[in-house]
């Protein structure tokens, strides 16, 4: 059988979350052959072993092994990882998703590339993630529901039928989305809020209910 080579960009936290989900998949079936980490020479030296995986350098290295390895981003802000997948897709870097077995989905969903399920996580159906979409530990997502790119769910959060949460926000941690709202691009919705009404593009929420308390800059 020959696995697919996979590298991870990020070495930090939830990069090392994203070893373990592979690790587990490779449990069940062996799919993977995980080289190591990609991560700025400036905060981990190539050679640098992390949890047994080595960092193999920065995106020097993706550009002269783009061929050999696929590549996910185990990176938590949805802006940096952006960031970072723009800048391996210029380099001609292809992307792969990957589901802890211990999720729950069903057939009627769509997974985009580079999207990350972590264990615990239940999904219904009708649901459609987009591209580089991270779904934290133990979340509900409810039928119908729309995650765009570069969004990020946090452990523990409940998306009810037909919630939207557009491209590049940020679910905090315990977070509760009444159904049929939607989450505007760029928005964060601090952790614990519950959101009974639509979020504009572009600001922080937090509460119960959640209101905007802060409007970012877009660059």
């Amino acid at each position: 059988m020959t696995l697919q080579k996979v590298v991870i960009i990020g070495a930090g936290g939830f990069g090392r979350e994203v070893l373990d989900v592979l690790e587990a998949a490779n449990q069940v079936s062996p799919t993977f052959e995980i080289i190591g980490f990609i991560s700025d020479p400036e905060y981990q030296l190539p050679g640098t072993l992390i949890n047994n995986q080595p960092v193999l350098g920065g995106f020097d290295w993706l550009a002269a092994h783009k061929a050999e390895a696929k590549a996910i981003c185990g990176v938590g802000s949805p802006a940096a990882r952006q960031n970072m997948i723009q800048q391996a897709a210029k380099l001609g870097v292809e992307f792969f998703s990957v589901i802890h077995p211990r999720a729950i989905t069903t057939r009627w969903m769509t997974l985009g590339e580079g999207s990350i399920i972590t264990a615990g996580c239940i999904l219904t159906n009708n649901i459609t993630i987009g591209n580089h979409v991270h779904l934290n530990l133990d979340c509900t997502v409810g039928h119908d529901a729309v995650l765009e790119d570069f969004v990020t769910v946090s452990p523990g959060v409940h998306i009810s039928g037909n919630v939207t949460l557009k491209r590049g926000s940020f679910i905090g941690t315990g977070a509760n989305i009444i159904e049929g709202k939607t989450i505007g691009e760029g928005s964060v919705i601090g952790a614990g809020s519950v959101v009974v009404k639509d979020i504009p593009d572009h600001v922080t929420a937090v509460g119960i209910p959640a209101k905007p308390i802060k409007t970012h800059s877009v660059k």
